[in-house]
Order: structure tokens, then sequence, then C-alpha cells
């Protein structure tokens, strides 16, 4: 991966973008960014959350209904989803759109495509973060080089998947994890404003998603009511996703202690200072890697998703860090395994200077330089491989 040069286009360009889950949000804006500061002239439509909105975008409908997960969370989004890519469609043949970017969300993505591809066929369609065929359902592949002019990857080992059938694809690792990266959290300092002294703090992250917030506090809170018994001056920090503060702080009212609630922002240094962590399955896992941040791992879904993910599933682990190590260095609670005792259980040490502690630290910086971590900046090298293609005759 390498960053390439500023482009320059004959005609302003008019880009569709398409993110409906917060981390897509993100990645959203961090591209919107880097394409601005490149084509000054540059314009975007389309459909995000907060952080494109403040990069300038407008979304055409909210996206709190599609972060979904498995079959139920699906059909129930499903008629959202029908009008939400028909607007995009409408959008993209009504603007002269150049390209349309699609960001993550691939069953979304996937009608959104189908739709924009019969309005705007000259436009150039790029499928950002492809559905991760390494994981499950690796035919998926053939309907991605069906319906994109270009694959936007985060990891190189995901490239041969679309090579071989003949999709152009690039690799320009996570913007996530990269701002992860960048952001030098001051434990110190968040110390210091919450009066905690050298209290042990643990960082309690529920999800991002209505479902997962629903389903993992009444779970974490339990967690939490059992660690007073082996942590008694334990302090608990909240991590709130964007636009979930509401949300999170009704489903932790009853939550024992008084807990600091941060909001996203500001969670680098909540990891910084915190002793470990329990979190959702999700990118955060890797923030708090990268944060040197000791964890455990819970997640459940409805049970006909479980099966539904347990049927598709060619992977033994949900955190990412497990996953590129091929072993458990996370300890992960999935499912019906995700009980409160467990957690807890497995918790206790990582609170204290214990071998289990050590282990995860150890285990983190090799991981992390083998996702790419510390290379050129992610959304520089995804806008220059848009470019590339928008101006490809």
């Amino acid at each position: 991966m390498s960053a390439g040069a500023t482009h320059v286009t004959a005609e302003p360009l008019r880009i569709l973008l398409s993110a409906v889950e917060p981390s897509a949000d993100a990645i959203g804006a961090a591209l919107m960014a880097v394409l601005k500061a490149k084509l000054p002239d540059v314009s975007f439509i389309g459909c995000g959350g907060p952080l494109m909105a403040a990069e300038g975008l407008q979304s055409l409908f909210p996206i709190d209904k599609f972060a979904v997960i498995g079959p139920v969370g699906a059909l129930i989004a499903l008629p959202a989803a029908l009008r939400g890519a028909a607007m995009l469609a409408d959008a993209a043949s009504a603007e002269d759109i150049g390209a349309a970017i699609l960001i993550d969300s691939w069953s979304f993505s996937q009608i959104a495509a189908e739709k924009i591809r019969k309005v705007a066929p000259n436009a150039k369609l790029i499928k950002y973060v492809a559905p991760q065929v390494w994981a499950s359902r690796p035919k998926r592949a053939q309907t991605v080089a069906r319906l994109f002019d270009g694959v936007i990857t985060l990891f190189d080992f995901e490239n041969p998947y679309f090579e071989r059938v003949g999709a152009p694809v690039t690799a320009v690792g996570s913007s996530l994890f990269a701002a992860a990266a960048s952001e030098k959290g001051d434990g110190d300092v968040f110390r210091a404003q919450h009066g905690l002294g050298a209290t042990p703090l643990l960082a309690v992250l529920p999800g991002s998603r209505d479902s997962e917030i629903n389903r993992l506090a009444p779970l974490f809170g339990e967690t939490l009511r059992l660690l007073p018994e082996i942590q008694p001056d334990l302090c608990i920090l909240i991590v709130t996703a964007p636009g979930k503060s509401v949300k999170v702080r009704a489903a932790t009212a009853d939550w024992p202690g008084v807990p600091i609630y941060v909001d996203h922002a500001s969670r680098f240094d909540g990891f910084a200072a915190a002793d470990a962590a329990l979190a959702a399955s999700g990118t955060v896992t890797t923030e708090l890697a990268i944060s040197g941040t000791p964890m455990v791992v819970g997640y459940r879904v409805d049970p006909l998703s479980a099966m539904w993910i347990k049927s598709v599933l060619t992977i033994k682990y949900a955190a990412m860090i497990n996953i590129a190590a091929d072993r458990e260095i996370i300890p992960e609670f999935i499912q019906e395994n995700c009980r409160p005792d467990a957690m807890a259980a497995a918790l206790a040490p990582l609170l204290q200077p214990t071998p289990e502690r050590a282990a995860q630290l150890q285990a983190f910086p090799e991981i992390l330089e083998g996702l790419g971590i510390g290379g050129p900046p992610p959304a520089e090298l995804a806008a220059d491989a848009v470019l590339r293609w928008v101006q490809r005759d």
C-alpha cells in the first residue's frame, strides 16, 4: 500500500455515498475529508450518520433502522432498506453522479447497487469494505465482481478472494484502526479530571446498535454486580457510541455504583485510563488493543440469528485480534456462553498484575502490526483508488 498523488478531473465530481451503520459513518467521513482536500469542487449526496453530516453530507434518510444483525434483523429492516435504496437510486439518476461508493453493510449495499446500476449505468460503483468472504459465504465475491467496478478491502489477505473472480481490488487498511493508532489517549489526565487517583477502572462498551444495547446491557450489568466481591473499589466507565448516549444511559440506569459516562469522541482517554474493559464484539475490541487495554468480549444475538450465523461462519473467533492470531488471546463469551458469572471470572485477573493480563498486553503489538496498523492513512489510499477508477475510461 502506498499513498498516491492528488488527482484532477475535468468536471466537478458528484459522488453518492452510502453508510448505514456507525462504523461505516466514520469511514465515510474520513473518505469525504480526503476527497475534499484532493478535489475542492467535489460534492456528495447519499446517506450517512452524524460524522458524515459534520463533513457536509445531508443524509437523504435517517440510518438508525439499518444497523441490524442476522436474518431476523434483516427482515425487520427490509422495507426501510428497499425504500432507502430506491431513494439512493433516484438521487443517483437525478444528480448525474460520477461514482457511487457503498460502504460496508453488504445486504443493503447489494440492494442499492442493483438499483443504482439500472438508473446510472455510467457511474462507477465502488464497494468500500468488502463483505467478509474470508469469514463466511465466499461465493459473495462473485456477486461483488458483477455489481462493482472496484473493491476496497481493509486487509491484504482479503484481496485474493476478489482477484480470483476478476474484480479490481485494493487493500487500504482500516481507517478506524488508523484513527485509534493516531490517538494518544491520556489516561493520567482522564483520571485527574474524574478524581480517580489509583482507583481500579473498568471500561464497559455495550455496543453501537440498538439491538446490541438492548441485549447486552442487562448481561453486562449483572456481570458488574458480581465484581465488587472481587474488586470492592472498582469504578465503571461507560463509553457510548455516536448518537446512542440517551439509549445507553437508559439501559444502564440500574447498573451498580455511579458510572462515568463518556461519548465516542472522548473514548481514547478513557481507554488509556482503564485497567481493563468489557466490550461487545466489534471494531472497538481492536481499538482497545491499540490502546493497550486488556479485555473480555461478550456477545449475544437472538436464537434464530445465532443459528444462521453458525451455519455460515467459517472462522472460530469473533474479535479481530483472535481471528488474526488464530487463537483466543482475548476471552470471548458468545451466545449461550455470554454469562455474567463467566465474564466476571475472566475480568477479575485483568484488573490485577497477573499472567492473564500480561499475556494480552504482550500479544497485541505483533498482531496489530500484521493488520497493517502504522501504514499510510487508509482514507488517503481509498480516495486515490476511487479517483483512479472514476477516471478510467
